[in-house]
């Protein structure tokens, strides 16, 4: 009896969690087909009257929601890219490796972890606009192919355990460093990498700070900062803003659902 009341009380938590998350996602996808007079007056889960898809329509042409998509894209592509191999070479290097100032070198990365990040913000913003970059795409992308320590501790853990006679075995055939690192290490490290490439993606497509505030031009839009049309101080379009949230949702689904099993 006891067994069979744990059992029930573990379904029903899972329910009530499956609920919470789903939730919010029904009403979005109710919305996103109702028109702004049945969003006001009826109830959140009630069904639309009609399956119109114009509020899809008029997201997709007044947003751009290609050329955002584009640009999340690139963003997203080439900062998970830069970042895996900039995070292998860092993290194969102070692991590996004794020379001067490597204990300070550390000490900065952990530093640079704990400050907290708008702290930095202004002098940023300075760089990067004295280096000719501000509202252009390598604006944010140089900010997000930064390695950071939590790369460098998760790729360290995998290093470690590589024994390093699999290098000194290379070392023998005449291998030079470079080529013991892209054909010994790096393959190596791909489910660390595929690990923090699926982080790396998701933080960069749904991040709307950094974008909004280093590429303001409606042509260098992204999915996140999209949004920001249909939203504003005094009234919200929810029926729109639905529909752009689900358009900002399918990319990041379509990843999940292609590389499900690597992601288990």
């Amino acid at each position: 009896m006891r067994r069979k009341i744990s059992h029930i009380l573990m379904y029903l938590m899972m329910f009530l969690v499956a609920f919470i998350v789903l939730a919010p996602l029904a009403m979005l996808l109710l919305a996103s087909f109702k028109t702004p007079m049945e969003i006001a007056l009826g109830n959140p889960f009630d069904l639309p009257e009609a399956l119109r898809a114009d509020n899809f329509v008029k997201v997709f042409y007044q947003a751009k929601m290609g050329t955002a998509l584009k640009n999340s894209m690139i963003l997203s592509l080439l900062s998970v890219g830069f970042n895996i191999l900039l995070g292998t070479m860092t993290a194969y290097v102070l692991i590996r490796y004794e020379f001067k100032l490597k204990k300070l070198i550390m000490g900065m990365f952990l530093f640079a972890m704990v400050l907290p990040f708008y702290t930095t913000e202004i002098a940023r913003f300075q760089i990067i606009n004295k280096m000719g970059l501000y509202n252009t795409l390598l604006a944010p992308l140089i900010i997000y192919i930064g390695t950071d320590m939590m790369q460098i501790y998760i790729y360290a853990q995998y290093i470690e355990k590589i024994p390093f006679s699999l290098e000194e075995a290379a070392m023998i055939d005449g291998a030079s460093f470079v080529q013991i690192f892209r054909k010994v290490i790096f393959p190596l490290l791909l489910p660390a990498s595929s690990t923090l490439g699926i982080i790396k993606f998701v933080e960069v497509i749904n991040d709307m700070y950094i974008p909004y505030l280093y590429m303001p031009s409606s042509r260098l839009s992204t999915l996140s900062t999209a949004l920001m049309k249909f939203a504003g101080q005094r009234n919200m379009d929810w029926g729109k803003l639905s529909a752009a949230i689900l358009f900002v949702l399918l990319p990041t689904m379509v990843i999940y659902l292609i590389f499900q099993r690597t992601i288990m």
